[in-house]
This record gives structure tokens, C-alpha cells and sequence, in this order.
């Protein structure tokens, strides 16, 4: 029977000309497509021009010449925006780590956690190879042996933070004394001088003697650890923990609902932040100069890393093309490159995530939250960079060992580095203190810590972004394989079935059976007869 399609209400008669006006009613007009590609990229084209105007903005406001008083006022939008993803930080944290452990079985927990810890190492440690590389190829430090803090007015940073009280301090803080104050506080090490006694000349000996004392700032490794853990101890109690994690994955979901509310300023807040940053630099030319080198090597090794080095990772897992999902994550890239926070860029980072590269909840709610205060992959290669670059600056030759030392600290130390604003500056004081350098140079690190921390964001969110997309392709694998194996022990199943019935059915119309039961039929007639 001819099939009939209707144009304009009228029932046709199918041909190749009909279907190709079908088509072409069908098919959305440019002017359509435009406005659906706006529709789907609007926050993204928003942020991205939000920085731009801030560039120009900054530009024009600081030829001004803005009182302190006056940047602070124009700096108040952005710090709005600071503010507004601080506050949601921790309900953030702690419940999508909560919801994420209970709702992953303990093998698979173990396996993906595994599998996530190796990958923050190896990706850590790569990155730190390229910063000492890159450092002793460009050779920021050498030839600037006259460059000191006083020629470019800047001030003093100590730090007289023994290595081994920094890494102690990294393991206090992953259990907290009081959780409450985690939320706020961590725990840091500092020192007073006792005395312990008279020498033979009767002065008075004393003893650097290490004391606790509470820091301003969340203890986010502390959190951390006890939302996972807490999350598998709800799961454990099976039946009796269940309203507790429906609480949290409610809790969870309106938190996220607040986060697509907060992305909505993020342009707005990101045009402020920069533009104040542009209008407070003070001798840009100077500074740039001074310590142009340091600065073009540590952006070099974080478009290699970031560029190269984990698109080739994630590639090499799945086999897909890492630059198509980067590129759903322009929003918390740019995010994260004006805030210079992972932890900031967090909430647009699992939604994005999420929306637009279709990352299980489980997998990016569980993993992105440890990513954010674990795997600082752009920290280790500008503090590597840093390292060598103030050993050059004091003219001393690194060693084997000390090179191996500056890796190994790097890696290591970036675990407990705070995903703040100019959180990896404590962490090249531990890496100076371990290979005997003084800290006093700290402070030309302060002086660009705003331009390289940008990038240093950017590289350290890319590295946990495609983190969670190699564990959601390693887990998507998995349950493949399990519904395979179902499947082939349903089909078992069914063949065991259908062979019983078929053993049964030969049984019942067998001619032999037939004819032993005539047989037997027939024999007391017989008897009969014969009596």
C-alpha cells in the first residue's frame, strides 16, 4: 500500500520530491540555529566578554589615579562574587561528597578512588618534571643576581616552617580536633624559643621548642576525608541510612540549584574583578622586565601541561577527543582564570561538567571535590620553576639529590596547598626549606603571583575536569562488562530452561514410552479373556 504524507493539510502521495520538501521544512533556518546556538552558549559568550570588558574597563579607570579608598568601592562587585561561591564551598563539599560515597558500592568506591589517587600522582609528578625542565632550559634566575626585593618595593616574606612540621601539619589536618571549626579554621605549627639551661659561661641556652596554633582559613582536607568516609558508613548501615543520604542528595541538588543561580552573576562579578586587578598593578613594566623570564616559563609549562600533556592522558583512556570536552568547560576556565581559586571555580565546574559533557553525578560530585584540594598540577609546575629560579638567583648549583628533592616536595606538598588566591607560596617555602635555600625571595614570587596564578588555576581545574571524564569512561566500561555477563546469565538460563522442557516434552510423546503404555493397557483385557 502507498504511503501518503500531508503539505498544507493535503495527503500526497510519497515521492523523492515530496520527501525533499518535507526536508526542507524540517530542517531549522540559520537565523534558528543561531539563536539556539546563543541560547545554549549564552553564560559562556557572557563570561568571556565580561573579562574582556574588565580588561578595558581597568584600562580606563586607571588613568583615574583611584584613591586606595576608591579601588576598594570598584573592587566590591567582584568581591560579591568571591563571596557568593565561598558561601557555598562547604554545604557544597561536604554533601556532594557524602551523597557521591554512599552512592557508589565499596568495591567500585575503592576502585574508581584508586584509580584517581594514581592519576592526581602521576599527573603532579609529570608536571613538576616539566617546571624543573623548563627552568633549567630558560634559566630565569641567572643574570638577575642584582634584582632584589628593595629595588622593586616590595616586602619581606619569611617563612621559618620547619619541612618536616609542614608535612605533620598535613596529616593533623586531615583529622580535625573539631569538625565545626574545620569549617573555618586549620591547624598550623609555630615555634617559641624556651629556655633550657646555663652554658659553662652562664648564658642562657634556648631550644626552638614547635607549638599548635589555629590558622584563618578552611581546613577543606579535613572535610574531605570525613565526608568520604562518612558517606561509606551510611551505606553500610543499609537499610537505616537510607533517609539520611536521600537527605543529603536533596541538600545536595538545592545546593546546585543555587550554584545555576550564582552563575548568573559570574559575569558581571568576573568585568569587576578584573578590572580593579588591571587598576591596583602599580610598575607592571618594571615588574615584567625584572622577572619577564620566570613569568614566560612558568605560562610555557602550563600550556604544555595543559595543552599537550593531559589532553594525550585523557585521549590515551578513552580514546575521544579531549578538546571537545574541554570546550564545554569554558565557563568555570574562565571562572577560574579571574577568581585564581579551584576551590571558587568548583560549583560552575560540576555543573558544566555535568550539563555538558554528561559526567555521572556519582563519578564528578565524588571526584572533583577531592580534585579541587589535591591535584594542583599548575602549582607544582610554577613552584618547581620557582625553586630553580631562586637557586640561580643565589648562585647555587643544584644537585642530583636536590633536584630529586624539589619533585618529590613538589608533588608531595601540593596535596595540603590551599585552593586560594596565592595558596602555592606557602608550598615553595617547604620546597626552599627541604633543599637549604633561604625564603627571602619569597616575595618577588607575591610580586607575579597574580599573573601566574591565572594560568596556574586554569591547569589545575583542566587536570581535575578530565580527571572525572577518564573515571566516567573507566566506569561506563565496567558496566558494560556487568550487563554483558547479565545478559549471558539470563541466555544460560533460558537455554537450562528450554532444555528441561524439551527432556520433559521428549519423555511424554517418546513411541517406546507410547508403547510400553499401550502394553501395560492392554494386559488386563488379556488376563480377562483368557479367564
Amino acid at each position: 500500500m502507498e504511503k501518503k504524507s500531508e503539505i498544507n493539510g493535503h495527503a500526497v502521495a510519497n515521492s523523492a520530491s515530496t520527501d525533499r520538501i518535507l526536508e526542507k521544512s524540517a530542517q531549522p533556518s540559520s537565523r534558528e540555529k543561531l539563536m539556539e546556538f546563543l541560547r545554549k552558549n549564552l553564560l559562556v559568550i557572557m563570561t568571556v566578554s565580561g573579562v574582556l570588558v574588565g580588561v578595558g574597563l581597568g584600562m580606563m579607570v586607571r588613568n583615574m589615579n583611584l584613591t586606595k579608598a576608591q579601588m576598594t568601592y570598584f573592587a566590591f562587585p567582584g568581591e560579591m562574587l568571591l563571596r557568593m561561591l565561598k558561601m557555598i564551598i562547604l554545604p557544597l563539599v561536604v554533601c556532594s561528597l557524602i551523597s557521591g560515597a554512599a552512592s557508589l558500592d565499596t568495591r567500585s568506591l575503592g576502585k574508581l578512588g584508586g584509580i584517581a589517587v594514581a592519576y592526581f600522582l602521576v599527573t603532579t609528578l609529570i608536571a613538576s618534571g616539566i617546571g624543573v625542565a623548563l627552568a633549567f632550559i630558560i634559566k630565569p634566575g641567572v643574570g638577575a643576581g642584582a634584582l632584589n626585593t628593595n629595588s622593586l618595593g616590595l616586602e619581606s616574606v619569611s617563612s621559618n616552617k620547619e619541612t618536616t612540621d609542614s608535612f605533620l601539619d598535613l596529616a593533623r589536618n586531615l583529622f580535625p580536633a573539631n569538625l565545626v571549626a574545620a569549617a573555618f579554621r586549620s591547624y598550623a605549627t609555630d615555634y617559641k624559643m624556651v629556655a633550657v639551661g646555663n652554658d659553662t659561661n652562664g648564658t642562657i641556652l634556648y631550644q626552638k621548642v614547635p607549638i599548635g596554633t589555629e590558622t584563618d582559613g578552611m581546613n577543606i582536607l579535613g572535610l574531605v576525608l570525613f565526608a568520604m568516609v562518612f558517606g561509606v558508613a551510611l551505606k553500610k548501615l543499609g537499610e537505616e541510612g537510607e533517609e539520611l543520604i536521600r537527605f543529603f542528595n536533596a541538600f545536595n541538588e538545592a545546593t546546585m540549584v543555587l550554584v545555576s543561580w550564582i552563575m548568573w552573576y559570574i559575569p558581571f562579578g568576573i568585568m569587576f574583578l578584573v578590572g580593579s586587578k588591571i587598576v591596583e598593578m602599580e610598575d607592571v613594566v618594571l615588574l615584567v622586565t625584572s622577572l619577564g623570564k620566570y613569568i614566560f616559563a612558568s605560562i610555557l609549562g602550563h600550556i604544555i601541561h595543559g595543552g599537550i600533556v593531559l589532553p594525550l592522558i585523557y585521549f590515551g583512556f578513552t580514546r575521544k577527543n579531549p578538546y571537545s570536552f574541554l570546550s564545554g568547560l569554558i565557563t568555570p576556565f574562565t571562572t577560574a582564570f579571574a577568581t585564581c581559586s579551584s576551590s571558587a571555580t568548583l560549583p560552575s565546574m560540576i555543573k558544566c561538567v555535568e550539563e555538558n559533557n554528561g559526567v555521572d553525578k556519582r563519578i564528578s560530585r565524588f571526584i572533583l571535590p577531592i580534585g579541587a584540594t589535591v591535584n594542583m598540577d599548575g602549582a607544582a609546575i610554577f613552584q618547581c620553576i620557582a625553586a630553580v629560579f631562586i637557586a640561580q638567583l643565589n648562585n647555587a648549583e643544584l644537585n642530583a639529590g636536590q633536584i630529586f628533592t624539589i619533585l618529590v616536595t613538589a608533588t608531595a606538598s601540593s596535596v595540603g596547598a590551599a585552593g586560594i588566591p596565592a595558596g602555592g607560596i606557602i608550598t615553595i617555602a617547604i620546597i626552599l626549606e627541604a633543599i637549604g635555600l633561604p625564603t627571602n625571595d619569597l616575595s618577588l614570587m607575591l610580586a607575579v603571583d597574580w599573573i601566574v596564578d591565572r594560568t596556574t588555576t586554569v591547569v589545575n581545574v583542566e587536570g581535575d575536569a578530565l580527571g572525572a571524564g577518564i573515571l566516567h569512561h573507566i566506569n561506563q566500561l565496567e558496566m558494560k562488562k556487568q550487563q554483558e555477563l547479565q545478559q549471558q546469565e539470563g541466555e544460560l538460563a533460558e537455554v537450562r530452561v528450554e532444555a528441561v522442557a524439551n527432556v520433559q516434552a521428549e519423555e511424554e510423546t517418546s513411541p517406546l514410552v507410547t508403547h510400553q503404555n499401550k502394553a501395560l493397557a492392554a494386559t488386563p483385557e488379556a488376563i480377562e479373556s483368557v479367564l
